[in-house]
């Protein structure tokens, strides 16, 4: 008997001839090196079908490149050769190809003071797209920081100021008794709110990067925002946060604007949108932030 050749339904015409700007596949697991580890990403790939008279592309030649992966270290570069075999698979078909990768970056970070570590994560995903020989990279980082409400901590200045009045007026005034007084519960009669909040980094990449600077970028922005959250701590890294977080104030605002200073002196960022959201403790809803820059433009 002979061999009867499987059939490819792809290859047929299309009973409605119309190009289509994207196909492909989503959630794809895959596993992919970066900053030095394997991690677990998912991958949402696809190419344009841009021949209308064909029925549709080939996604098992897709998912097969994909496998470039999990040889090599994420890069740009990468990136454009792992486009360039989806386009070179789909010939006649596609003129445009696009891949989105995320994933959880794990870094090992240090406590303020006293010599623990912890671990802690960052949602991470990065976009590519070839059309027409123009390439274009994104990455996505949210970074994790707390924030105290400037308008809130004179707030309670004023109380803790009026409060003082109040237990020593008409008293000569001791040091002792001062003293005792600042490290009673009366002493901080009022605190000012804080929140946990979220810097959202979107980065245009230049084009000749050799690598993604993830932890630069990350240790940066944690760097200017001043108040990482944390892992495992002791008393006196809990201290040292409490006074970190006192003498750094700010408003979304005023977070936005050191993002967006400070990433402008990134190397290999050629424009970006910040976004910061503080979870606000005082309020039900958010407070938001957003900011954009171009060189181009600039």
């Amino acid at each position: 008997m002979n061999a009867l050749t499987l059939p490819d339904i792809a290859t047929q015409a299309s009973r409605q001839a119309l190009p289509l700007e994207w196909v492909g596949m989503c959630g794809i697991a895959l596993p992919i090196l970066l900053e030095g580890d394997r991690l677990t990403a998912t991958a949402d790939a696809g190419v344009s079908l841009d021949n209308g008279e064909a029925r549709g592309i080939h996604m098992s030649r897709l998912y097969l490149a994909l496998q470039m992966l999990e040889q090599e270290t994420l890069s740009p570069a990468l990136l454009r050769r792992l486009l360039q075999c989806f386009l070179d698979s789909h010939s006649g078909l596609s003129n445009s190809a696009y891949l989105k990768i995320r994933t959880d970056l794990l870094l090992k970070r240090p406590a303020l003071v006293s010599a623990l570590a912890g671990w802690k994560t960052y949602p991470v995903s990065i976009e590519a797209r070839l059309k027409n020989a123009m390439f274009h990279v994104e990455l996505k980082i949210d970074v994790p920081y707390s924030s105290t409400c400037p308008c809130s901590a004179a707030l309670s200045r004023q109380l803790i100021q009026q409060q003082f009045i109040d237990d020593f007026a008409n008293r000569a005034l001791q040091h002792a008794d001062v003293l005792a007084w600042l490290g009673s519960p009366k002493g901080i009669v009022a605190t000012p709110h804080s929140q946990r909040s979220v810097a959202q980094l979107s980065l245009h990449l230049d084009d000749h990067l050799e690598h993604l600077p993830l932890i630069a970028l990350i240790d940066d922005a944690e760097a200017v925002l001043g108040t990482a959250v944390q892992t495992a701590v002791k008393r006196a890294d809990e201290q040292a946060f409490a006074l970190a977080n006192g003498q750094n104030l700010m408003f979304c605002e005023d977070a936005a604007r050191r993002l967006n200073l400070a990433l402008r002196q990134s190397t290999g960022i050629s424009g970006f949108h910040v976004r910061v959201v503080h979870a606000e403790s005082l309020h039900a809803h958010d407070a938001v932030a957003e900011s954009y820059w171009n060189r181009e433009a600039a």
